[in-house]
């Protein structure tokens, strides 16, 4: 996270400095995330390092701040990893850090998930809210079915041009590099119909145990599919996805032991991405990826 939207040596009272997010601030960002009961890992925010940008408040060398945004081509961001020590809070430094967030990132459109302590910054910048996103965890209980092997099977290399192309249709944003790094690191699954792709999902470790996402699909019964597909080989492992509130998949998702625990309300600075179906979204990669 290097590009930088900011003054050298730029600081305030109680010297606290803005500088670019780099690997030196990864263990004070975790110990931020970890006093907020995020359950990022350090390998959580590393990835996110190696795919995007941000920023970091520091006092003494001490990370009190974090933001960062991750560029889809040249007109499309999602930003999230938005983090105020809680004895920095109410001085105005969640403010600072989004404004170099989007002096860096604009003029793309960007998208956000916030909780809802967050609502107020982001609407005084302008974002407006488009949806609401449910966070499902757990691990799953009873007999899953496995969807037949020539309706899904394991993602392949040569599935990925093809994956991509899925992924802008049903998002609108060109996501082929956080695509990439993500399957680096975990497995993919792909619902197919006469040979052809028609949907995927990824599922990797992730914050407490493993995460499905993102799950592209042309409806709920494929991303059902292609969630049980993922689910298969994990067995009794702690599971994480977070799905549009517009999925049907809520009840589904709960009644294999996987609940509701939180949401989070979508916004958005800017022009939404199109989608050009059929196929859709029905789970993120992370909150903050989208």
């Amino acid at each position: 996270m290097t590009r930088a939207a900011y003054q050298p040596g730029d600081h305030v009272e109680e010297n606290v400095v803005l500088v670019p997010f780099a690997r030196a601030h990864l263990e004070g960002a975790l110990e931020l995330s970890q006093e907020m009961s995020w359950p990022y890992r350090l390998e959580d925010w590393d990835v996110a390092l190696q795919l995007g940008h941000g920023f970091v408040l520091q006092r003494a060398g001490v990370v009190i701040g974090t933001a960062a945004w991750w560029p889809y081509g040249e007109a499309h961001a999602s930003a999230g990893m938005i983090i105020v020590a809680k004895a920095a809070q109410g001085r105005g430094y969640g403010a600072r850090l989004m404004d170099a967030l989007l002096a860096s990132a604009r003029p793309r459109t960007v998208m956000l998930n916030s909780t809802a302590e967050g609502i107020m910054l982001y609407r005084r910048r302008g974002f407006v809210p488009v949806g609401t996103i449910h966070q499902h965890h757990g691990i799953p209980r009873g007999r899953l079915e496995i969807p037949p092997s020539d309706l899904v099977r394991p993602m392949a290399v040569s599935d990925f041009e093809a994956i991509t192309r899925l992924d802008q249709e049903a998002t609108g944003s060109e996501r082929r590099r956080m695509l990439d790094r993500l399957l680096q690191s975990g497995d993919g699954y792909v619902l197919q119909r006469d040979g052809t792709p028609r949907g995927y999902a990824i599922c990797r470790l992730f914050g407490r145990g493993h995460v499905i996402g993102p799950v592209v699909a042309e409806s709920p019964a494929d991303a059902r599919a292609l969630i049980e597909a993922a689910l298969a080989p994990l067995g009794r492992a702690f599971v994480r996805i977070d799905t549009s509130a517009t999925s049907q998949l809520e009840e589904w998702l709960e009644g294999i032991g996987l609940q509701q625990v939180s949401d989070a309300t979508t916004m958005i600075l800017g022009t939404p991405a199109p989608s050009t179906g059929p196929a859709r979204l029905f789970a993120l990669a992370n909150q903050s990826f989208g």
